[in-house]
């Protein structure tokens, strides 16, 4: 197979062979692909670019592994594609051993300076922000999808199809009380792709995978026994997601009483203090895990787990991605817009009209916290369990 090569408008250098430059996504420039190979003469492993595409999303963790849903159908429509995803550093290691993605460019400098040198085919910006839109209208685009921004500074949607989701984001009713669609088919009717019900794309390494095996082993854990891990926080940004400590050391006692069964304590830097306090409380009742190690190691931890209970958070969207059946509630945010994709159970309050609010502090004492039903997550954990057993 012969690629496509790119004139360079001057002859070699005395001395040195005519080269073009391939149209191979694995041609930098510089160093061969291979050892002793000759990619500037003739490709040994020729694999065209196709569609350039760009992704820009900087919103947080748990949106980032929404936006993964559209991958497949992007794949499905340009099958032969180059996809860059630009993002914040936090949430990079997430698109970590993702065979969608061909580069991945974390928000700095060197990666503005980089992708305004650049030509793509079509960008595709997720967010609904000021910087987000400024950087799209930056960068060379044969077509721009989603968001940016007008002469004033203001956001605006760039084509027709990202209407409906921009109007969700300034009417309430319509996206509270209105709206029946997930995130991941809103995103896809943005960028004009097909929705499939496609999952989050969320991989782990042989070595992390290792990792959680020998984790079960060291304590002791067998293949029978079901282990559900315990997501006890969730970013300061929304506090009253979280259930309170007694609330979550009640249900700890709760599920310690059924057999075969072992809870394991998770969470972020955040919840370190937290699960220090709850794991002083349940004593040999549950594991705790390590909250400081990193988040691909946070990943690891979830990973050992069979079920996952926790509120509307990125632990809850790590645990999706990681294929787990997941126990969520809800409360300050709107349950329609996640996706458990059948392995799951989701808990509303019921009869509460200010719910979902997305408010920072409730003005009613955390009321929608004081509604969860914790022995409806404990009788879906019973359910569960004996249908892993069976």
């Amino acid at each position: 197979m012969t690629t496509k090569r790119k004139k360079t408008g001057k002859p070699a250098g005395k001395g040195f062979p005519a080269f073009a430059i391939p149209d191979c996504k694995h041609f930098t420039g510089y160093r061969p692909c291979f050892p002793d190979s000759k990619c500037y003469r003739e490709c040994a492993d020729p694999d065209p670019r196709g569609k350039r595409i760009l992704i820009i999303n900087l919103d947080a963790m748990g949106n980032v592994l929404v936006t993964t849903s559209i991958l497949a159908p992007i794949k499905r429509m340009f099958p032969r594609s180059h996809i860059s995803w630009l993002t914040l550093k936090n949430a990079a290691p997430l698109l970590a051993h993702n065979s969608n993605l061909d580069r991945v460019y974390v928000w700095e400098p060197e990666s503005w300076l980089v992708l305004q040198q650049m030509k793509f085919d079509i960008v595709m910006n997720v967010d609904k922000s000021i910087r987000s839109g400024a950087f799209t209208n930056s960068v060379s685009g044969a077509t721009k999808l989603g968001f940016g921004i007008d002469k004033d500074g203001v956001i605006v949607p760039l084509n027709r199809e990202a209407h409906e989701n921009y109007i969700l984001g300034l009417d309430d009713h319509l996206k509270f009380r209105v709206n029946t669609k997930p995130v991941a088919r809103i995103l896809c009717e943005t960028f004009r792709l097909d929705y499939r019900g496609d999952e989050y794309v969320l991989k782990l390494s042989a070595e992390e995978e290792a990792f959680c095996r020998n984790w079960k082993e060291e304590n002791r854990i067998d293949p029978k026994t079901v282990v559900v891990g315990l997501n006890t926080g969730c970013s300061d940004l929304y506090p009253n997601k979280k259930l309170r400590i007694d609330q979550l050391v009640d249900l700890v006692g709760r599920l310690s009483k059924i057999p075969h069964l072992r809870i394991v304590l998770a969470g972020g830097p955040e919840d370190t203090v937290r699960n220090a306090e709850i794991a002083r409380q349940v004593g040999p009742a549950a594991i705790s895990t390590p909250t400081t190690e990193g988040l691909r190691r946070g990943l690891c931890y979830l990973n050992v787990c069979d079920m996952v209970i926790s509120g509307d958070s990125f632990g809850m969207h790590a645990a999706i991605g990681l294929g787990k059946h997941v126990i969520a509630w809800f409360g300050v945010t709107s349950a329609t817009e996640v996706n458990l994709f059948d392995r799951g159970l989701k808990l509303v309050p019921e009869g509460l009209e200010c719910s979902p609010c997305w408010k920072k502090h409730c003005p009613y004492g955390l009321e929608c916290i004081e509604m969860v039903d914790l022995q409806k997550i404990v009788s879906e954990v019973e359910r569960k369990a004996r249908e892993n057993k069976g």
